[in-house]
């Protein structure tokens, strides 16, 4: 960058451009032809001019080689700060890619939980709060229930909701459902292993042959990723997480984890009231 002054003008150049800075006069035309030849600049130029001054005087002082090591975590930050797309939440996200229905399909309420058959705060729940719901709300017709997977543990995970689904070809999904809880060893361990999927198949009564070919076929694996996509829409980090849901006013109320009858009945009741 150069600088020089004269007859109170202020004249600058960056990269082989001339730029002046001038006050406004009348002193005839050569002055008017002598600057028209000239870039003038007035404050908000200025302003532009200080800013590529001082990026000029950062190279200079920092150096070229310290700005090309800071870049990466500058690109690191900027990809972490970009905004995060708004994701569609419908409600075919909840309705969608799940079990059959579980009681009246008409009921005021249905309850959603997205679950995994090794996880072992949903087997809690099968164990300590499902059945009271089954009893007093989803036999009376109050809430119907879908249950929708989401396969976060492991590949046996996958191998037990499949398994479900084909269950469904049969109409017995919720048996198969509960044959799995009620048969739950823990995670990775191999009670959900292809031998044993074999065996809750025949302690249901299904048809073997058919039930063979639509595993072997994999025709939910689609389906089981779409309820997987759905949950990380909504943002789910863990199961069992439940969506309790109004037929009349649309209201959606989110429950998390393994939580005790009591809380059920509570949003339960609160929705039926109004």
């Amino acid at each position: 960058m150069e600088a020089k002054d004269s007859n109170k003008d202020f004249t600058f150049s960056i990269e082989g451009k001339e730029y002046t800075i001038s006050e406004k006069n009348n002193t005839g035309e050569n002055n008017t032809t002598e600057n028209s030849k000239k870039q003038i600049l007035h404050a908000p130029s200025l302003t532009i001019g200080a800013i590529i001054s001082g990026i000029c005087i950062a190279v200079i002082v920092f150096g070229i080689g310290d700005l090309a090591e800071s870049s990466s975590p500058l690109i690191e930050k900027q990809l972490s700060e970009e905004p995060v797309k708004p994701v569609q939440i419908t409600m075919g996200t909840f309705f969608e890619n799940g079990s059959p229905i579980l009681g009246n399909s008409n009921a005021e309420i249905t309850l959603i939980e997205f679950g995994d058959y090794q996880c072992h705060f949903c087997n809690v729940y099968y164990q300590n709060t499902e059945h009271e719901i089954l009893e007093k709300y989803v036999m009376t017709g109050k809430v119907n229930v879908i249950f929708k997977d989401y396969t976060i543990i492991g590949q046996d995970s996958l191998r037990a909701a499949h398994a479900a689904h084909c269950a469904s070809e049969q109409g017995k999904f919720w048996e198969y459902h509960d044959t799995l809880y009620n048969n739950w060893g823990g995670e990775n361990n191999g009670w959900a292993g292809s031998e044993n999927i074999l065996r809750f198949a025949e302690e249901v009564g299904l048809n073997m042959n058919e039930f063979v070919e639509c595993n072997v076929d994999k025709r939910y694996e689609q389906q089981i990723a779409a309820s997987n996509t759905d949950a990380q829409k909504l943002g789910i980090t863990g199961t069992p997480a439940f969506y309790v849901i109004s037929a009349n006013s649309q209201q959606v109320q989110t429950i998390s984890g393994a939580q005790p009858y009591e809380v059920f009945e509570k949003v339960f009741n609160s929705m039926l009231e109004n």
